[in-house]
């Protein structure tokens, strides 16, 4: 039986996204679960798989086009299936063309310009993720390459083709001149070199850096945000993981922030307003804690989920962030990854930061900020001694919560970070 595939709604102020690839062909037989498309969001680049088995029997829509959330975009068949198009309602709808998209149109070898030798700030053109991910690795300048996307894009078929017809060179530095003797130091006039000031650049907002801005103004002239932070004890969490440590290879160690996702998830059952939304003039208290992580990707920050994170062993936990975060970076998350969260936790520990207070990310009620874990001298009765302390604070939604209670889920929380132990019960 025929089926529809539509453009899945990847995050609630999604509104369409940009059919950047079709990775199954029409004709081709497809199993449910297989990638089925690559499509382009304002938060990435996101692979599609498909939710029926069968044979591809009609792209609806060529590479290289916007689609609002929910139109068709593939009609999936039984193999030699006659298909009533009418009675699918796509009889209007024009058919993709059986020669190559203009995605895929190839660069004519008249105008591929002679193998670049400079680099340039990917960020700087107007190119998809994939695009400018490939020309990153390549050490290739995009301004050379030309684009067949939609209003002169470079897309990665763009990329590739210039890729396989020219060599690009790598940019050598110079060879050294030879300096005259120096003058002693006291002799030296300071003098500012010609040319070493280097000239403004105006540079294009990328899709993902425009959807972070936009989110955030929205978040913080419409969310009454409030803050309560706490300092917690890190001997015992430090100790642990490095005990656990020992015991797994490399590939499996547990870092900080997988105790952390943990540790909230449990704090949330007792608090359940802070894993909550407001949807009109009502509370929607969420039953699955999905822990959303935020991950600084090339352009911005994406958030990946960690679903039912209450009901998962913190391997498992860390196993399902390590694989999200490496799609997250390659440009090759999948819907689930970035949809969903209920909650979401900032960690900029690893960046050597002593505190901070996070943007709430709509239409979540709360999101945690955690700093590093800092060796301080700390007081324990009476007597100055060191510790491990770590900060952490919590914006909240004062439409949904309040202190008091903002407080209790940080003393929670200290309960399973301060006592680790209870995490692996």
């Amino acid at each position: 039986m025929a089926e529809i595939v539509s453009m899945p709604k990847l995050g609630f102020d999604m509104a369409e996204g940009l059919l950047t690839r079709w990775v199954k062909a029409e004709g081709e037989t497809v199993n449910k679960g297989d990638v089925l498309a690559e499509i382009e969001t304002d938060k990435a680049t996101v692979e599609v798989e498909s939710t029926f088995s069968g044979v591809v029997f009609r792209h609806v829509v060529p590479q290289g086009t916007s689609v609002p959330v929910g139109e068709p975009i593939a009609v999936i068949a039984d193999a030699g299936e006659k298909v009533d198009e009418a009675a699918l309602g796509l009889s209007g709808a024009p058919k993709a063309a059986a020669t190559t998209p203009k995605e895929e149109a190839p660069a004519a070898a008249a105008n591929i310009p002679a193998p670049a030798a400079v680099s340039v700030p990917t960020g700087e053109m107007k190119a998809s993720p994939i695009a400018k991910r490939i020309a990153r690795e390549s050490n290739l300048d995009l301004s050379k390459v030309s684009g067949t996307g939609p209003d002169g894009r470079i897309v990665r078929k763009d990329v590739e083709e210039y890729l396989s017809s020219a060599k690009v060179a790598v940019v050598s530095p110079a060879a050294p001149v030879s300096a005259p003797a120096a003058a002693p130091a006291a002799a030296l006039p300071l003098v500012i070199p010609t040319g070493m000031i280097p000239e403004d650049k105006v540079i294009p907002v990328e899709r993902l850096r425009a959807a972070i801005g936009r989110r955030m103004v929205e978040s913080k002239t419409q969310l009454p945000h409030f803050y309560v932070s706490h300092t917690y004890k890190a001997e015992a969490l430090m100790q642990m993981r490095k005990e656990v440590n020992e015991l797994v290879v490399d590939d499996q160690k547990l870092s900080v922030n997988d105790f952390i996702i943990k540790a909230a998830a449990l704090a949330l059952r007792q608090y359940p307003n802070l894993n909550s939304a407001l949807k009109g003039d009502t509370i929607v208290r969420y039953g699955h804690i999905n822990i959303g992580v935020a991950v600084a990707v090339p352009g911005g920050l994406m958030t990946v989920v960690v679903r039912d994170a209450d009901q998962k062993p913190i391997r498992a936990i860390s196993v399902e962030v390590k694989a999200m975060v490496a799609r997250a970076r390659s440009g090759k998350v999948r819907p689930e990854d970035i949809e969903g969260s209920t909650f979401s936790i900032s960690n900029l520990g690893m960046y050597d930061v002593d505190s901070f207070i996070a943007i709430i990310n709509p239409p979540e009620a709360a999101i945690l900020a955690v700093g590093s874990i800092q060796q301080v001298a700390v007081v324990e009765n009476g007597v100055v001694t060191s510790g491990q302390r770590m900060t952490a604070a919590i914006s909240a939604d004062h439409r949904i919560t309040d202190g008091a209670e903002a407080a209790q889920f940080m003393q929670a929380l200290a309960v399973y970070l301060e006592r680790p132990m209870r995490l692996l019960i």
